[in-house]
C-alpha cells in the first residue's frame, strides 16, 4: 500500500503545493479574512481564532494520517492565496477526499482551482493508485458545485444535515465522486484547460 509522504509537494505551472506547517498559520490567517470565503462553511473562518482553531486540529489529524493540509501558493507571485487538503484518507480502499479548498477572492474564476485539483488527482490517482476521490460541498453552494462538475465529479446524493454549523444550524452536503476508470479522459480536459489560464 503507497504512503503519503510528509513532506509531499506537488508543483505545476501557476501553483505548487506545500504541506502547511504552523508557522504558515498567520499568513493563512491574513489571507482568509475576507468574509465571503465563508459563505457556505459551517463556521466562520473570517474569525482568525476560529480558523487557527481548525488550522491546528487539520495539523493534528495529519500526525494521525487522517488528514493532509496544504498551502497554495502563486508561483509568480511567491505568496500564499489559499489552502486545500486531503480529508477522510482511506488508503486501505483506496479512497480519499479532497476538500477544505479554498483561496482569496483575487483568485476565483483565475484557473488556480481547477490546476491544483489537476495536481492532487494526479498524484492520488496516478502516485497512490487510488480508486476513487470524493468532493462535498455545502448542497446550496452553487459555485462551488459547478466548479466540481466542470472538474468531472460525478453526483452521487445529498447527505441530509450531515454539518452542524457554529450557530447551531445543520448544513446538508453534495457529494461527488471520480474514479480511475474515469481518470485518463479528465485529466486530459483538465490540461487543456489549465494551459490557458
Amino acid at each position: 500500500m503507497n504512503v503519503i509522504s510528509k513532506n509531499l509537494v506537488l508543483s505545476g505551472i501557476g501553483v505548487e503545493l506545500q504541506p502547511m506547517l504552523e508557522e504558515h498559520i498567520p499568513m493563512l490567517l491574513t489571507v482568509a479574512s475576507e468574509k465571503r470565503i465563508w459563505e457556505h462553511y459551517p463556521f466562520d473562518g473570517s474569525i482568525a481564532a476560529r480558523l487557527d482553531k481548525e488550522l491546528k486540529k487539520s495539523l493534528a489529524k495529519k500526525e494521525k494520517l487522517k488528514q493532509f493540509p496544504f498551502i497554495i501558493k502563486k508561483k509568480a507571485e511567491e505568496k500564499i492565496i489559499g489552502s486545500t487538503r486531503f480529508l477522510n484518507i482511506d488508503l486501505e480502499n483506496r479512497n480519499v477526499e479532497i476538500g477544505f479548498t479554498w483561496l482569496h477572492p483575487d483568485y476565483w474564476a483565475t484557473g488556480v482551482n481547477t490546476e491544483c485539483k489537476l495536481l492532487l488527482m494526479t498524484y492520488c490517482f496516478e502516485e497512490l493508485d487510488l480508486e476513487r476521490v470524493q468532493y462535498k460541498t455545502d448542497e446550496l453552494n452553487i459555485r462551488s458545485r459547478k466548479a466540481i462538475e466542470k472538474l468531472g465529479g460525478q453526483f452521487e446524493g445529498i447527505h441530509r444535515n450531515d454539518r452542524l454549523r457554529d450557530n447551531g444550524t445543520y448544513r446538508s452536503s453534495a457529494f461527488y465522486s471520480i474514479l480511475k476508470s474515469e481518470w485518463e479522459s479528465i485529466k486530459q480536459q483538465l490540461m487543456e484547460r489549465v494551459k490557458q489560464y
